[in-house]
């Protein structure tokens, strides 16, 4: 079973990712989930953490982590998640206490205790730096960071980056320069993986779990269709169901770098595509999946927190 943390800014996308990793604990056992600044500010996005938990009446340690990026000011999504990081659906006030422990701490204590442990870090990687600054050793009892952020070839928050790794992209690049096997799940395989306003209507009729996406998708979908989109990624569910289901996606391996200076490419993660590259890869990148199976393992799996 894979011991796994989960680092988040919730974000109606992670919410949905937490609830994936939660559906399936014959396969994860879920340590804890550590919030970060960026799709909100990090007092939002914990709350948002903790109501996920109080839909799911299930206790999960919640750690506050960075409340800004390492470097820049923060920048947050509300056209994308709203004010609250997650609006839409209506959660009673949460039932689940935040823990104490700082980010930190929490990962010092677990990385010494557990053999091996995986992080799915699905927001700006500010905690994941601050970590590997104060304790680069732990970095060795690290199995894989599988990640949401970067692209090979687009952005979304600019033409050229990724809303996670512009939010911090100093910390992305300690993050890259790091040695640790990393996993990332950029625009290529989320927008490919994209689920459809039809399929989205499974949601409506079920138990309190898949009522309670039907209402986070009724909120995310707006994005979309303000755009003219008739589909939604599900973005930050990718780095997770690569966890679960690493044979429904195509990676390849490439040396990646995160540009910091750039006055129109800051926070672009810059994939080495070239075939007499000398530069040993440090990333494998998914670029597309089986998309039918994604979505019905994903619906699947929501329904089985019905029961």
């Amino acid at each position: 079973m894979r011991k796994l943390i989960i680092d988040c800014d919730p974000g109606h996308d992670d919410a949905m990712a937490i609830m994936l990793a939660l559906a399936n604990p014959e396969e994860i056992d879920l340590l804890g989930i550590v919030t970060v600044a960026g799709n909100q500010t990090v007092d939002k996005v914990t709350k948002n953490a903790l109501k996920v938990l109080t839909v799911l009446d299930r206790d999960v340690p919640v750690i506050r982590g960075a409340d800004r990026p390492l470097v820049q000011e923060l920048k947050t999504a509300p056209e994308a998640h709203g004010e609250s990081g997650m609006d839409g659906p209506f959660v009673e006030e949460s039932k689940v206490e935040e823990s104490g422990e700082t980010a930190l701490s929490f990962y010092k204590r677990i990385l010494e205790k557990e053999d091996k442990v995986t992080i799915a870090a699905i927001g700006p990687l500010t905690n994941i730096a601050l970590l590997f600054r104060a304790y680069p050793k732990l970095k060795e009892k690290i199995e894989c960071i599988s990640l949401m952020g970067g692209s090979v070839y687009s952005g979304n928050i600019t033409s050229r980056a990724e809303f996670n790794f512009y939010v911090d992209p100093e910390a992305a690049k300690i993050v890259y320069h790091s040695g640790v096997k990393l996993i990332q799940a950029g625009l290529e395989v989320t927008d490919k993986t994209a689920i459809t306003f039809e399929e989205i209507e499974r949601f409506k009729e079920g138990g309190r779990a898949s009522k309670f996406v039907y209402d986070l998708f009724e909120f995310y979908t707006l994005f979309s269709k303000r755009n003219g989109l008739g589909k939604t990624p599900i973005f930050d569910a990718c780095a997770v169901m690569y966890l679960l289901y690493p044979e429904i996606f195509d990676g390849r391996d490439y040396y990646v770098d995160i540009e910091t200076g750039g006055e129109l490419s800051r926070g672009m993660s810059v994939a080495d595509l070239r075939t007499w590259s000398k530069k040993e890869p440090n990333t494998t990148v998914l670029m597309g999946a089986d998309r039918d199976k994604f979505i019905e393992y994903f619906i699947t799996s929501i329904k089985r927190l019905d029961t």
